[in-house]
């Protein structure tokens, strides 16, 4: 298995973060990368450095707009006569999403959190200097490993930061900017005719669901903690199958908090026959570790070596397999989480 990484993903270096009402240290550090990149060192498994593409391939998935936000956001933040150290909403729209309704449904969470973000927003976003450079380099990171399974490896790891998941077609959440997982599956339909989404990190890909949800082409399926009361809050519930064309094609599988292997692996059972039903030729796997009972933003309770099952699982889907790297943030247990999975998936 080829591992591609950036060494540029490490210059995001976000300051602040809103949690609870608090601003607080960030969460998504550089250190991160430094523990994954040592697992893979200790494994022999090459790290090469993807070729510097920008943006191209992401906007097969986001507006044209919205990337050209993100390109010349700090520039234009730098020209404001007060700022802060870092680009940072204090308002943010509303829209309904269909214009002939007057108002939203009610927020579909109960709790307090959920609530509040459904009227306020997101503040886990912020730009500084060398984001958007980061950025670029985490797709480039991307697309360099579906570029290995288009000519012909059986699987690739694209050790992606920031992470993207939650990032939709024109909007940043969740410590995401641009959707890796989505960019990378969409590439992968140049030779694939029908690919496979797993996301098993313990947020639902909201962005992910978002992006391919009218489409037949893409199945996505997201294992993650129950959203009623805990993040993205507003999706990821049973009865989001797709909508139009894409009927029957988005599957959502959340467990209860406090869940333990034994339900993961459940839910990946339940995954692995939709993909096999749908007839996917290849899979990307959207892997983060924030289920690990350590990690100060989860609320499930695996331990490291419960990545090596869900490796096995992946490999038991017998489908080439691109890994892009998502959250995870008990930054003393996450390389022991890939090492695990890697184990597992015997690459």
């Amino acid at each position: 298995m080829r591992a591609f990484y950036h060494p540029d993903q490490a210059l995001h270096d976000p300051q602040q973060y809103m949690r609870f009402g608090q601003v607080i240290a960030a969460k998504d550090l550089p250190t991160r990368t430094e523990k994954l990149l040592a697992t893979l060192k200790r494994r022999n498994i090459p790290i090469e450095r993807p070729a510097a593409n920008g943006l191209a391939a992401a906007r097969a998935v986001h507006t044209s707009a919205y990337l050209a936000f993100l390109e010349t956001a700090w520039d234009r933040w730098t020209q404001l006569p007060e700022r802060g150290p870092e680009v940072w909403p204090n308002t943010f729209p509303y829209w309904s999403g269909r214009p002939e309704e007057d108002a939203r449904p009610p927020c579909p969470a109960r709790g307090l959190i959920a609530q509040v973000g459904w009227h306020l927003g997101d503040l886990s976003v912020p730009m500084g200097p060398r984001s958007f450079t980061s950025i670029a380099r985490s797709v480039d990171a991307a697309i360099a490993a579906a570029d290995d399974l288009l000519g012909g490896a059986r699987t690739a790891y694209a050790l992606c930061r920031p992470s993207g998941h939650h990032a939709r077609a024109d909007r940043a959440s969740g410590f995401c900017y641009v959707n890796n997982t989505a960019t990378a599956a969409q590439h992968l339909r140049q030779r694939f005719g029908k690919i496979a989404i797993l996301d098993v990190d313990a947020h639902h890909g909201d962005g992910t669901q978002q992006i391919f949800y009218n489409r037949p082409d893409i199945l996505t399926v997201s294992v993650h903690a129950d959203p009623d009361d805990f993040y993205p809050f507003f999706t990821g519930y049973p009865q989001e199958t797709g909508h139009g064309a894409g009927a029957g094609f988005n599957l959502n599988l959340p467990l209860a908090h406090g869940a333990t292997i034994e339900a993961m692996c459940a839910a990946i059972d339940a995954a692995s026959e939709r993909i096999a039903a749908f007839g996917a030729e290849a899979l990307v796997v959207a892997l983060g570790y924030d289920a690990h009972a350590c990690d100060p933003l989860g609320v499930l309770k695996l331990q490291s070596k419960d990545f090596a099952v869900i490796g096995e699982q992946v490999r038991a889907i017998g489908l080439p397999a691109l890994i892009v790297q998502e959250g995870g943030y008990a930054i003393d247990d996450i390389g022991d989480c890939l090492d695990a999975f890697i184990g597992g998936l015997g690459a």
